[in-house]
């Protein structure tokens, strides 16, 4: 009744039977055409610059389960193609590769054109690779399959965009943005999390900011021009672990209704201005900082001489920490700059309890809201600006000009204590880059404006395993950003 099964079985060529079959039977076309019930499959394209692996037949078979299980059931399965992601960041790294280039520079000079054109032959390479692995893994889709750098594809998009526009959820605005200085562009939300960090080694420095007992415009009268002149040579103490951004520095944040120190050494015939301790913590006869962190910062070896709120400490003028800034001439007002400001964004977690603010660096909507101007020291390569050739750091790569901006504070007095610690950074996700928060103008989504409606929708979701739900995905939703889409690239699809 049953045909014997044979002991020496070769799968493959098994396998390899079925294929045919299925291929002479016209299978796949067959259960494309069948069903009544619609259910639509949008196939995630996979990008188009890499060799496919295991995770990749993971994920295609849980794909392909999904839509037979559908059409075993009676639906119609829409939209069933092939699709491949052929534009970016990652096709344009590995061109750039081939061609030993290393960043914008090289292609700009190479030719736009002809650099595109490396890059879409690039992706034909693997394509046809993805098409044959495709077929051997009895994946079922059309061949009718789409390509992200078509004309008709980019044209979609820009319908999409339209659509947006006409919404009101296309918007360009100046932001901080993560920026790659290798690369030369700007990163998502999404791409920035795939980079990131969690144990980098960066410098902690404690810097003295000098109170010159002046008070900036519109600082009040109450009782304040008395304390700001009572303050005057004491050193306002921050905290920061990018010391590349302190010659972009504008402001100092405290927290209002904190409580802050007036500290003195408990022996200051040891601890002169300028000065060193024993440990080689250069000492100041009055530091500043908040109350709850002081023991962190200075051991048991002071006396607190005053305290008050923070509100209190608002309106102090202190004195720039660098000369040279870039743009302090016509071009920006720096008559609002160099003072205290009270905001949210202090915490009494770590540091002085005084935040270091520079809006060019991750600062923009403080420095706005508190009418701040915007000083760059660091351009869009991811270099110390000339203005800081007298200095000795000017272009130098931000990451590698710390030390010596760290040395060159300690020299002048101004460098309480410092060491290292590791902690969260952002990377490129494809060259490895460290990232710049940057403030540029870009162009985004307003994606925040339907949070509420995805955070909803996404309830309805039958997710396996459903911790999922309100797990990583249910944060990723709650915690939506506006989507930064400008990409300051050459092989993608370009704004309309």
């Amino acid at each position: 009744m049953f045909k014997p099964v044979a002991t020496n079985v070769s799968f493959p060529q098994l396998e390899e039977q079925i294929l045919a079959w299925w291929n002479e039977q016209q299978i796949v076309e067959k259960s494309l055409a069948s069903g009544s019930k619609p259910f639509v499959f949008y196939e995630g394209p996979p990008t188009a610059n890499g060799r496919p692996g295991l995770h990749h037949v993971i994920s295609r078979t849980f794909k392909d389960i999904i839509c037979r299980y559908r059409a075993m059931q009676g639906y119609k399965i829409i939209g069933r193609r092939e699709g491949w992601d052929t534009h970016g960041l990652p096709v344009e790294i590995e061109v750039e590769r081939k061609l030993g280039f290393s960043g914008k520079p090289d292609i700009e000079k190479y030719g736009i054109a002809e650099f595109n054109a490396r890059c879409r032959e690039s992706v034909w390479e693997y394509i046809q690779e993805w098409q044959t692995f495709t077929k051997r893994i009895a994946y079922w889709v059309s061949d009718d399959g789409y390509y992200t750098y078509d004309n008709k594809y980019i044209e979609s998009l820009w319908w999409i965009f339209r659509q947006l526009w006409d919404r009101g959820l296309l918007f360009r605005d100046y932001k901080v943005t993560m920026h790659c200085p290798r690369c030369g562009t700007s990163l998502s939300d999404h791409e920035v999390s795939q980079g990131a960090r969690d144990d980098v080694d960066d410098p902690s420095v404690f810097i003295k900011f000098r109170v010159t007992g002046e008070l900036a415009p519109g600082a009040g009268n109450h009782g304040l021009p008395q304390r700001a002149e009572s303050l005057q040579g004491a050193y306002l103490v921050a905290w920061t672990t990018t010391p590349w951004t302190l010659p972009a520095n504008v402001a100092l944040a405290v927290k209002h209704d904190a409580t802050y120190v007036l500290v003195g050494a408990k022996h200051p015939a040891d601890a002169q201005a300028g000065g060193a301790d024993a440990a080689g913590r250069d000492a100041s006869p009055f530091l500043i900082m908040a109350e709850a962190l002081a023991p962190r910062v200075l051991g048991e070896d002071y006396e607190i001489l005053r305290s008050f709120k923070g509100n209190d400490l608002v309106g102090l003028r202190y004195e720039n920490l660098f000369t040279g800034v870039p743009g302090a001439g016509d071009e920006v007002d720096l008559t609002t700059a160099y003072r205290v400001i009270a905001d949210e964004i202090v915490t009494m977690d770590d540091g002085t309890g005084i935040v270091h603010i520079a809006p060019a660096y991750g600062d923009l909507e403080v420095g706005r809201k508190h009418g701040l101007p915007t000083l760059f020291s660091v351009d869009l390569n991811g270099m110390v600006m000339p203005e800081f050739a007298d200095l000795g750091f000017a272009g130098m790569f931000f990451k590698q000009a710390d030390p010596d901006i760290t040395r060159n504070l300690k020299e002048r007095g101004l460098l309480l204590k410092s060491g290292r610690v590791r902690h969260y950074y952002p990377f490129c996700w494809r060259c490895g880059t460290p990232l710049l928060f940057y403030a540029k103008r870009s162009w985004y989504i307003k994606t925040t404006a339907f949070k509420a409606d995805l955070v909803a929708n996404n309830q309805q979701i039958h997710w396996v395993p459903e911790h999922i739900r309100d797990g990583r995905f249910g944060n990723w939703l709650a915690n939506n950003i506006d989507w930064a889409i400008s990409r300051e690239r050459y092989w993608g699809t370009p704004l309309p």
